[in-house]
This record gives C-alpha cells, sequence and structure tokens, in this order.
C-alpha cells in the first residue's frame, strides 16, 4: 500500500462497508458463580470441528453481498454482477453480520473450543463490531480521490481481474461494463450527502479524480484518438477468444461490438457524471487543507475510530504521536552512523541533499531505465527466494511478477502497492511500480521496497494466508493493516539477516530511509488529523527528516489527507512483531526456532495485534510443552 502499501483493490471496492479490524472484542459473558464442567479432547475437537464447518457456510453467504470480491478471489460465480455500495446495502450486510454473530453465539460453546478456532470466533465477532462502529462515519469517507478512488479501481479490476476464458466470462465482462453507472451513481449520492454536511476531500483530490477520469475515457472508442485503455482490453480478450479457436472471428467481431457499446453508451455516462461532480465541488475544496479532524463536523470521533480500525490498538493519537518523534530520533542517530560509514563531511540535512542530488542514485527516466528497475527488482526478489527455506517453514507456491503501474492511473511518486493472487495460483502476485518518474524511484530504495512488496514481504505472507487449510476460509482471506503492513515492514529488516543484501552502505541507508518514511507517518498523519496541520506544515516535515524526493513526500502527505490513519499502522505493527519476536526468544533462549516463530506469525491469517500476541504466545507455550519430554528424557 504499498504497497500504498498495500492499497488492494478489494478494499478499495469494499470501502463502502466502513470494515476493518480493530477494536477489542469482549468474550462471551459467563456466570463467574458456576463453574462449568471442563470439556474433553473429544468435544473440544468436535465442537471446534463443528464451529469451523459453520464459518465456511457463513463466509460463503457473505462472499455473496460481493461479486468482485469472488472475482479476486478467482471464483466466476456472480462474474456479470457489481458490488452494491448504496447505504441501503451496508446495512443490509451489517445486518446480515448481526444475526451471524447471534447464531453463532447462540450455536455454539466457546468454552468447549480449542485456541486456534476460539480466535477464530473472536475475529469473525470482531469483524461485525467494527463494521457497526464504523456506521456513523459511512459518510467521512472519500469513494472519489486521486489515490484509491473507484474511478480508477474500476477499470484496474476489468482489465486486470476479470478473467475471460470463454465467451460467457466476456459477456459477464460486458454486463459490469453496463452496471458502473450503478455503482458511481450511488457513490455519488452518498458522496453529495457527505459534501451537504461540509465533508469534502482537499481539492487535490478532486483535481486528480478530473485528471484520472478523462484519461479513462479518452480515445477510441470515445474519441477519435488512439485506444483507451479499456477499449483495447475488450478487443485483447475477444481475439484471445478467437486465436484459441473458443469462438469464431465473426462472433469475437459481434463482442467487440458489444462492449463498444456499453463503453460508449454506459462508461462515458457515468465517467461524465463524475467529472461533473469532481468540477462543480472543486472550487468549494481547500487548498492547503489541514486533516478530518478540523475539516470534518465529527472529524475528531472519525480519527479515533479509524486509529482503532488500523493499528488495532487502543493508542490515542497523542500516543501515536509520541511513539513517531521518538522513533524519527532514533532513526536519525542510526543515518548519522550510515554517514560516517560512507564519509560525508557535514551535518545530516546536508547528507539527505548529497543522496538526493546524486546523480548515480537515479535510473535514467527512459524506458530502458524503467526496465532497468523491473529487472533489478526482480533479481533482489530472486535472491531473497533462495534463502526463504532458512527462515520459514510455512513458503508461498504463488508466483510473483514485477509490474509497471497502468498509465491511466500511473502517479509521478506515488508509493509502491501489491495485488495479490488467486488462492489456487492461477494468477501471480503483482508487486506493481510507479515508474512515470524515475527521479522519485532512487536506487537506494529498490531493495527495501522489493523487500516489502514482494519477498519475504506482502506477496510472502498473503500468498501464505490464502494457502491455509487448517484454518476457516474467511481468515485466509483476512486483511489487518497493522499485521498486513507491519509484516511488510518488519520484513525490510528481516531481509538484513539474509545473505546478498543491502551489501552497498546506501542501500542500507534506503532501508533506513524507508523506516524514517513510516515513523514520519506517526508524526504527520496525527499532526494533520488532530494537531491541525496544514499539507505543507506536513511536507516541511517530512521534507526535514528525510531525503525522500519531493514528488513523492508530496504524494505521501496528500495520501494521508484522504486516507486518514492508514499510514499508522506500519509502524505500529512492525514494533508488535519485533515485541513478539524478541519475547519469544527470551522466553525460549536456545530453544528458539526463527521459522517457528515466522510460521507461528504468518500460519493464522492476517490477525489484529492483540490475537496475534496470543497466538503466537500460545506457540510459545507449545515450544516449552515439547521442550519439557524432551529434557526429561536427557
Amino acid at each position: 500500500m504499498p504497497p500504498v502499501r498495500i492499497l488492494s483493490p478489494r478494499n478499495a471496492l469494499a470501502l463502502a462497508l466502513a470494515l476493518g479490524l480493530a477494536a477489542c472484542s469482549p468474550q462471551p459473558a459467563g456466570d463467574a458463580s458456576t463453574a462449568a464442567p471442563v470439556a474433553t479432547a473429544e468435544q473440544v475437537q468436535a465442537e471446534s470441528q463443528r464451529l469451523n464447518e459453520w464459518f465456511d457456510v457463513q463466509y460463503e453467504e457473505l462472499l455473496q453481498f460481493s461479486p468482485t470480491q469472488l472475482t479476486f478471489l478467482g471464483r466466476k460465480e456472480l462474474n456479470d454482477q457489481i458490488d452494491d455500495v448504496s447505504e441501503a446495502g451496508v446495512r443490509k450486510q451489517l445486518a446480515w453480520m448481526e444475526a451471524s454473530v447471534k447464531e453463532m453465539e447462540s450455536s455454539f460453546d466457546y468454552d468447549k473450543l480449542d485456541p486456534e478456532t476460539r480466535l477464530s470466533w473472536d475475529l469473525w465477532k470482531r469483524q461485525y463490531e467494527n463494521a457497526r462502529a464504523g456506521l456513523p462515519f459511512l459518510g467521512n469517507g472519500y469513494p472519489f480521490n486521486q489515490m484509491g478512488g473507484m474511478q480508477n479501481m474500476v477499470p484496474t479490476f476489468l482489465i486486470n481481474f476479470h478473467k475471460v476464458d470463454d465467451e460467457s466470462d466476456y459477456l459477464a465482462y460486458v454486463s459490469r461494463l453496463q452496471k458502473v453507472p450503478v455503482m458511481f451513481d450511488q457513490l455519488l449520492e452518498r458522496t453529495r450527502a457527505s459534501a451537504a454536511q461540509g465533508i469534502r476531500p482537499p481539492k487535490f483530490a478532486y483535481e486528480g479524480v478530473l485528471d484520472q477520469s478523462r484519461k479513462i475515457i479518452a480515445g477510441a472508442p470515445f474519441d477519435g484518438g488512439a485506444d483507451s485503455a479499456l477499449w483495447a482490453d475488450a478487443q485483447a480478450k475477444a481475439d484471445a477468444l478467437a486465436k484459441d479457436d473458443k469462438i469464431s472471428e465473426e462472433r469475437a467481431a459481434e463482442l467487440k461490438e458489444q462492449a463498444r457499446k456499453a463503453l460508449v453508451e454506459s462508461i462515458k455516462p457515468a465517467y461524465d457524471r463524475v467529472i461533473a461532480f469532481a468540477e462543480e465541488e472543486l472550487p468549494q475544496a481547500a487548498e492547503n487543507a489541514a486533516g478530518v479532524g478540523t475539516s470534518h463536523p465529527n472529524g475528531k470521533a472519525y480519527y479515533e475510530y479509524q486509529l482503532r480500525q488500523n493499528t488495532t490498538t487502543d493508542m490515542t493519537a497523542d500516543e501515536v504521536h509520541r511513539l513517531g518523534l521518538s522513533e524519527v530520533a532514533r532513526l536519525r542517530g542510526e543515518l548519522e552512523a550510515v554517514q560516517q560509514q560512507i564519509g560525508f563531511e557535514g551535518d545530516l540535512q546536508a547528507f539527505f541533499k548529497h543522496v538526493q542530488d546524486d546523480p548515480n542514485r537515479l535510473y535514467p527516466n527512459t524506458d530502458a531505465g524503467r526496465q532497468a528497475y523491473i529487472d533489478d527488482a526482480t533479481q533482489a526478489i530472486d535472491n531473497i527466494k533462495q534463502h526463504l527455506p532458512e527462515y520459514f517453514g510455512l513458503l508461498p507456491k504463488a508466483g510473483l511478477e514485477v509490474k509497471r503501474v497502468e498509465a491511466f492511473r500511473e502517479q509521478d511518486g506515488a508509493a509502491q502497492h501489491y495485488y495479490p493472487g488467486t488462492p489456487d495460483g492461477s494468477r501471480p502476485g503483482i508487486y506493481y511500480a510507479h515508474l512515470s518518474d524515475m527521479s522519485s524511484m532512487p536506487k537506494t530504495e529498490l531493495e527495501v521496497i522489493a523487500y516489502h512488496e514482494g519477498l519475504p514481504g506482502h506477496h510472502m505472507q498473503i500468498s501464505i494466508a490464502q494457502e491455509l487449510e487448517d484454518i476457516p476460509t474467511f481468515r485466509t482471506q483476512q486483511f489487518t493493516t497493522a499485521y498486513t503492513e507491519g509484516w511488510g515492514l518488519y520484513s525490510e529488516l528481516l531481509a538484513k539477516e539474509m545473505p546478498d543484501t543491502y551489501v552497498d552502505p546506501y542501500s542500507e541507508y534506503g532501508r533506513l530511509m524507508s523506516e524514517m518514511w513510516r515513523a514520519i507517518r506517526l508524526v504527520v498523519d496525527t499532526g494533520l488529523h488532530v494537531q491541525g496541520w496544514t499539507e505543507q506544515e506536513a511536507v516541511d516535515y517530512f521534507r526535514a527528516n528525510s531525503s525522500v524526493p519531493d514528488a513523492a513526500i508530496r504524494s505521501e502527505v496528500q495520501r494521508y489527507l484522504v486516507i486518514p490513519g492508514q499510514a499508522t499502522a506500519y509502524k505500529v505493527g512492525m514494533i508488535k512483531i519485533l515485541e513478539l519476536r524478541r519475547n519469544a526468544e527470551a522466553e525460549l533462549g536456545d530453544k528458539f526456532d526463527i521459522r517457528g516463530f515466522h510460521d507461528a506469525v504468518l500460519g493464522g491469517g492476517a490477525l489484529p495485534l492483540d490475537l496475534l500476541e496470543k497466538r503466537v504466545d500460545l506457540w510459545i507455550e507449545a515450544q516449552r510443552g515439547a521442550a519439557a519430554p524432551a529434557a526429561e528424557a536427557a
């Protein structure tokens, strides 16, 4: 999300649900005066199996609310449909979730579950509680923005994820083109209601929406220019069917005409309405804006909610801000040590400028330079891949590709990100890089970003989660920002333990600067949304403490303004994983196994941090239990 971290399309398309995984859910209440009889091992096994089977049935029902999520999973049920993102649709799903939790609590006994199944219970209930807690803030989000706005997520989804293997898939593709206006109109209705309350994104967000929307409907068949991205994709999908003898050339021509008609009669008017709305709102939007705490009528409560969702902790904004200041100070000291190693004279700010201005640290701003970036990132990932068995028992089966972001959504300086593959491996994971401006993609940061987005980062974690077979299916698809992004940032440091990484001190500088980037986020995100910092004040703080290119700094700060709280998850999650590892090392001593620890972290899916801690504690106890008989035998 980077990713953008990981700014996954599945999250953008589900933005209407206002889901996350955060606030603590209490355990089922019981009468303390009456001790329940201890369940036998057979009873625990039977009740756990029964609940896990129930989870899989419930998850299938939940998936029916999101045809796009089914497509992300590589499934084709409902692939001629698109999600209902109206407020009524959100409330309908929430009511279903409430009924599901009530059924779970009335039909199963928490005390008769094994520890792993208790985690599943906690997580299933928490999903509902967080969705319910987010209901008052349905109007606070920005469905159309310059980062993950629906205007660019829809074509990204159709081009990259709607797979066409036969004629029926193509007809479903056309059907989805025809249904896009319904989704856009539902979101425009909600966005207009928000604007009426004074809730609107900053001016740059509308400018990004206008620019991207106009690019999407530029070219054939919308005008006389070269083929637009959507039209090129529609033709390529039909031509591929004909080439594979799935249909005749004549039928391919007929299908392409249906797609062309849908683009002209459905897609273009839908985008025209988005453009008209953005143009209408633009004069009322703030320039050099502050965050939601001062710009939304319920902004303080909304930001507190976002912090809980994104960090999965009860940390206050002030605590997050202080943590950020402390981490920035620590990392400045480590950067000064690298400066001394390199032998650069002057203060840290002069060193930042030296690195930023050094032309040897940049790839050429040419197609050859862009390909060199992709090749070098792929090579760095391949090096990690050969060493994974030394650090992990669980290994991903899915492939990984490094690709340039599509032209219609590419932005100078925007964060790199990862899109997951399918659970069955038919579609690989993709590490996407914004390469339109190579001056914002320095060589110093190539390794660390590749490790974060690829291996041992997001691709490793998400692929393993999707491939797990001994937990309920819903957990294999769970997304928890603090866990996922915390793992990505932890992976940057973990890679340092592996051979042939960060060999050049400038690459180690890049690793530290990447961590500094995330520490700055703690300060800047809370500064913007609680302390009233303006966009420019945030940019100035960022620049004073990093050598991140100016285009990337501006893009980052604008990202924080439209996605409040998300940027705080990285460092909070990393710190928790490091804390869990240090605790495990201290508790187990020479019995500590790095592969076992990583499997404990990755083997349960993306958990809120408190549930992750429970899982690691269970692993520590299991390791102690295994060690005791061995010691007695010795």
